[in-house]
This record gives structure tokens, sequence and C-alpha cells, in this order.
């Protein structure tokens, strides 16, 4: 189900003797109406159901709220239009359904050229972000490719066991690719070798996967993680970056299905991003997996409100 922005999430301070460089992101948000001219659209994918068929820790539906709640405060630092698009909601399990919604307002803001910065939901949100991208392509972009950069602890590569879940949607897309006779490009980083099995490991190299471990993340080994970064996207037209909170330590990301052991940790993140970003070819963000009912005094919604802040800053500086 499609739900229209709820404009009373967008509240914060104001401090109006600053002008228009104090504003903040309460300050500039509006509905998204059908010919607003291109800026960042928040979208909301309100489902932990793909979480439930995976059996972990299930209450991401409620991120999408509390991740606006976060954002209402950010300070207003680019000049492009803001909107907030609403939510697509998970209803009576049927997760396939939502998908293929969200893959199509995907398609839309796409189209009209916005910028669209999805808050999850479960990762399961991969696989429609993914659907919406991939028409976008056909009926604009038909010789393009498209590479997905997912920083995450999980490859999620996992096989449908009968029905797609939180941790199958890569595998999904690789399938989507092969029928449809498209190249899959993925490359995964800071994946933790205790949180994937050696099948996994083994079905991403069947699938010419690329894997950037947490271990190999350090300082010492930074400039050779990010020339590997920007060598995956040399090679393709479009970059689809998602962000499945999991990849940041427990101890500062605990609002998550499955806390990390190890992690990636805040600071090398942000500069991996940020050499993604700078490519200018990401055409879609998104922040998955958020799970408010595991946060400890808010830590958790205000780390993923700073990941959101740095994305749409440099995501930003290519809106018309």
């Amino acid at each position: 189900m499609l739900q229209l922005a709820d404009m009373q999430l967008w509240s914060g301070r104001t401090d109006s003797e600053d002008g228009r460089a104090g504003e903040r992101w309460h300050q500039r948000i509006s509905p998204l109406q059908l010919d607003d001219p291109p800026g960042l659209a928040v979208l909301g994918f309100a489902s932990d159901e793909g979480v439930r068929r995976n059996k972990g820790r299930i209450g991401a539906a409620k991120g999408p709220r509390i991740l606006r709640l976060a954002m209402a405060n950010l300070p207003a630092t680019f000049d492009a239009p803001l909107y907030d698009a609403g939510n697509v909601r998970v209803e009576r399990e049927d997760l396939e359904s939502a998908q293929s919604l969200l893959g199509a307002r995907i398609n839309e803001l796409l189209g009209a050229g916005h910028f669209p910065l999805v808050l999850g939901g479960g990762h399961e949100i991969a696989f429609g972000s993914y659907q919406g991208i991939a028409r976008w392509m056909r009926e604009h972009h038909r010789e393009s490719s498209l590479g997905i950069i997912n920083f995450d602890a999980h490859l999620d590569l996992r096989t449908p066991a009968p029905k797609g879940s939180s941790g199958t949607p890569f595998f999904q897309i690789a399938e989507q690719c092969r029928i449809n006779g498209r190249e899959f490009n993925y490359l995964c980083v800071g994946a933790a070798d205790n949180a994937n099995t050696p099948a996994l490991y083994q079905r991403a190299d069947e699938l010419g996967a690329q894997v950037i471990r947490d271990r190999e993340i350090s300082s010492w080994n930074l400039n050779t993680v990010q020339a590997r970064i920007r060598d995956f996207i040399e090679k393709v037209d479009f970059v689809y970056l998602t962000v499945c909170l999991d990849v940041l330590p427990a101890a500062v990301m605990p609002a998550v299905s499955a806390p990390s052991g190890r992690g990636v940790s805040m600071e090398f993140l942000e500069v991996l991003l940020d050499t993604v970003l700078e490519s200018n070819k990401v055409c879609l963000a998104d922040i998955a997996e958020f799970n408010p009912y595991f946060d400890i005094e808010d830590h958790g919604a205000r780390t993923a409100a700073r990941l959101g802040f740095q994305i749409a800053n440099r995501a930003a500086r290519k809106i018309p």
C-alpha cells in the first residue's frame, strides 16, 4: 500500500534569526506533488516481513517513521528541493506486491529526475529498489550498465526457500539479470566471516560477485579498498548504493536485526561512502535494517540520520 507523506513528522528547532542559512530539513521539505521540479525525494519502505521470513528480530517496519524524526533537525545545507514521497507499506505479509509497488514508485521518481533516498525497512528493500532502477533503465538507458554496491555484514545471497526474504535480495537480482540477459555487477563491502557461511561465499564466486571483508578495512589498507571500489565503479554507468546498518559495529548501531561483532567503523564507512558518491554515478540510495525497538537513547537513529545527511549532500549536487 502507498501511504501519503505524514508531514507532522517533520518538526524541530527553528533559528529564524539566522535566515535561510539557519534552516533545517523540516523547514525545507514538502510533500511531493506530480509536477514538482527535480529534487531529493525521501521514500519509506515500511517492512519487516523479509526479516520475519529470515528468522530475524522484527521491528524494522517502524524504521521510516523514526528516521524521519531523526532527520527533521538536520541542517539544510543544499539548495536542491527536498520532498517527502510517502511510504510503501507491506500488508498481510504480501512482501512481493510491496516490492513491486516500491519499484513502480522508484521508477516514477527517477523518470521525473528526482534522487530517491529510500528508508527501510529490512534489506528486502533492495529487491524492490532494483526493480525500480531496472525498469527506469529499460525505459531511458537501455544500453547502460548498473553496479550494485552494498555496505553490509551479510552477502544476502541466500536462495528463496521458497519465498524471498531480507537475506535473498541480491540472489533474486542476480536471477533477474540472468533472465533478462544483463550483467550482475555486485560488490559487497564489509562482509563478516562469522556472519556468512562457506556456501554463501561460494555462491558469490559462482555469480561473479566481489567481496571486501570487514577485516580488510583498516587505516593501513584504506587506500587499497578505495581503489577496489573505484575500479568497480569505473566499469559501470550507474550505481545503486545500499547501506545495511548492520555493517556498523554493534556498539554504534544496536538497532538492527543482527548486530555486528566487529563491523566497519563510522570513520571508515564515511570515507568509503564518499568514495562511491564522488563518482556522480549513484542514481538511488537506500538505508536498510533500522529497527528502532533495539535502539538505545536514539543513538542508532542519529547515526543513520548522519549517513542520510552525507548521502543527501552529495546527491543534491547532481540535481539540476
